[in-house]
């Protein structure tokens, strides 16, 4: 698959599971994902810097990712990389991935899907995420077989 997607998680909490959708080799040109050395660096450099990786790295994508864990609808930066994402027009897709297993052979809580929170206007009426674009369990809905397939449900849905 062709498409660039840009992945939305819960950095210090999730990486570990974000890592195996993302190593499920469907996607090819991911954006979103940064070793823990180089975040380390750019959260150093503070707010902005963040935010303007962010706005570089969803250059080029036409879906956005959301993997939700048990903190990702709260977290400051998923809510911007929503937000940015909104504005440019991407699809979105949401995978809950707290039953994914961490580095510890641990899973976690369900959390709250970031995709009921935001909208966009559409003939003077609110869109609201969640009504239109779909969320999966990475494991119950069997990611690994339908992740491409989804993906191309979120893009056709922003008619991507």
């Amino acid at each position: 698959m062709g498409r660039r997607v840009f992945f939305s998680f819960h950095y210090e909490r999730d990486a570990w599971r974000a890592a195996q959708v993302r190593n499920s080799g469907v996607t090819k040109n991911d954006a979103g994902f940064i070793d823990s050395v180089d975040w380390e660096e750019v959260k150093r450099k503070g707010d902005r810097a963040v935010k303007e990786w962010i706005d570089g790295q969803l250059k080029g994508t036409s879906v956005t990712v959301i993997l939700i864990g048990n903190q990702t609808a709260d977290r400051k930066y998923v809510q911007y990389e929503i937000k940015k994402s909104v504005e440019k027009g991407n699809g979105f897709l949401g995978i809950r991935i707290h039953d994914l297993e961490d580095k510890d052979k641990k899973t976690d809580l369900t959390g709250k899907n970031p995709l009921t929170q935001f909208y966009y206007m559409k003939d003077n009426k609110k869109v609201i995420l969640s009504d239109i674009y779909r969320t999966y369990s990475w494991k119950r809905d069997s990611g690994y077989k339908n992740f491409g397939k989804w993906i191309e449900e979120a893009a056709s849905i922003a008619g991507k």
